[in-house]
C-alpha cells in the first residue's frame, strides 16, 4: 500500500474529526443547521478515508455514499444500521442546504452528532492498523 494513499486517509480521517468537533461546538452553540451540515461531512470524509485506501473516489456524494455500502456495509465490515444514519444525515444537510424554508431541530442535530461520532469512531478503528507505518 503507497504512503501516499496512507497519507491521503489519514488527511480525510483528520477532516472528519475536525467537522465532528466543529458539529459539537455549533450544537452547544444552537446553531442546529450548520451543526448537521458538519455532522453530515464528518461522516462524508470518514467514508472518503476508507476508500482512499480501496483506491475508490466519487465526485458525487451519492457515489461516495453507495460504494461505502455495497463494499463495506454489505459484507459485514460495518454494521447495517450505518446505511440509515448516513441516508438520514445526508437528507437533512440536503434539507437544510437547499430548501429554503427548512428548520433543523435541536433533536435532529443531537441525533446527528450521536451518528457521526459512532460512524467517524467505527471508520477510526478500522483504520488505526491500516494506517500505522
Amino acid at each position: 500500500m503507497e504512503s501516499s494513499v496512507k497519507g491521503l486517509s489519514k488527511y480525510r480521517l483528520e477532516r472528519a474529526r475536525e467537522d465532528l468537533k466543529i458539529a459539537k461546538d455549533l450544537l452547544e452553540t444552537g446553531d442546529y443547521r450548520f451543526s448537521t451540515n458538519r455532522s453530515y461531512y464528518a461522516i462524508f470524509h470518514a467514508m472518503r478515508a476508507v476508500h482512499a485506501l480501496g483506491g475508490f473516489d466519487s465526485k458525487k456524494h451519492s457515489g461516495v455514499i453507495g460504494h461505502f455500502n455495497y463494499e463495506y456495509v454489505r459484507t459485514g465490515i460495518f454494521p447495517k444500521e450505518v446505511t440509515s444514519m448516513i441516508k438520514g444525515a445526508m437528507e437533512i444537510r440536503q434539507s437544510s442546504d437547499y430548501e429554503d424554508f427548512y428548520i433543523a431541530s435541536k433533536t435532529d442535530a443531537v441525533n446527528q452528532v450521536k451518528d457521526a461520532e459512532y460512524i467517524v469512531g467505527l471508520v477510526e478503528e478500522y483504520l488505526k492498523g491500516k494506517l500505522e507505518t
